[in-house]
């Protein structure tokens, strides 16, 4: 009865036939009874088999679905990690970028700045240049003012500094000819 193409029913237990009644065999009833028993069984068996049967089926589609989603995870996993990995590649490379082009900047407005001051400082020197040669213009114009006021016999100007106090009658007598000189006309004679 090994036989894996033999499969017994509860359906072939109950028609089962035994054959003639012998002489002094089993007891009808008994056998009836058993037989009856073995076919309940049986019934539940092969019930219990295919519920184990659904139920092994949904474990493995679940088992399934859930490989599915472990892979689909651990594939977002590693895209994540492999797009982390690039974003932060791709930072380190613009913050290089964005301070290579700040230094050139800086270097830049420094030079630019070193430029203007040269051109500042050249400018000043001029100024300064300029200065000199007009004070020394207008010290020769003055003289020569002045040397042609004494040609002509007029006296020569008073400085302001020289000039007389109130109460000083005999200064402001010696004085009174005399034109009285600027302050600002002297210090440019002075210089």
């Amino acid at each position: 009865m090994s036989d894996e193409s033999f499969h017994l029913t509860p359906l072939d237990i109950r028609r089962y036939d035994f054959g003639s009644k012998a002489f002094r065999g089993y007891d009808a009833q008994k056998v009836e009874d058993f037989r009856n028993q073995v076919a309940d069984e049986l019934e539940r068996l092969t019930k219990l088999n295919q519920d184990l049967d659904a139920k092994a089926r949904g474990f493995h589609e679940q088992l399934r679905a859930f490989r599915e989603r472990d892979k689909a995870l651990n594939d977002a996993l590693i895209s994540a990690q492999q797009l982390g990995s690039q974003m932060r590649e791709q930072a380190e490379k613009e913050a290089q970028l964005i301070l290579r082009e700040a230094r050139a900047d800086g270097e830049r407005i420094v030079e630019a700045a070193h430029l203007e001051i040269r051109r500042l400082e050249g400018q000043l020197a001029a100024l300064d240049r300029s200065r000199v040669t007009y004070i020394a213009q207008l010290r020769a114009v003055i003289e020569r003012q002045l040397a042609e006021l004494g040609a002509l016999g007029a006296p020569p100007p008073v400085p302001a500094s020289a000039a007389p106090k109130s109460g000083d009658e005999d200064a402001a007598a010696d004085t009174r000819g005399r034109v009285k000189t600027p302050a600002w006309l002297e210090s440019l004679v002075k210089e």
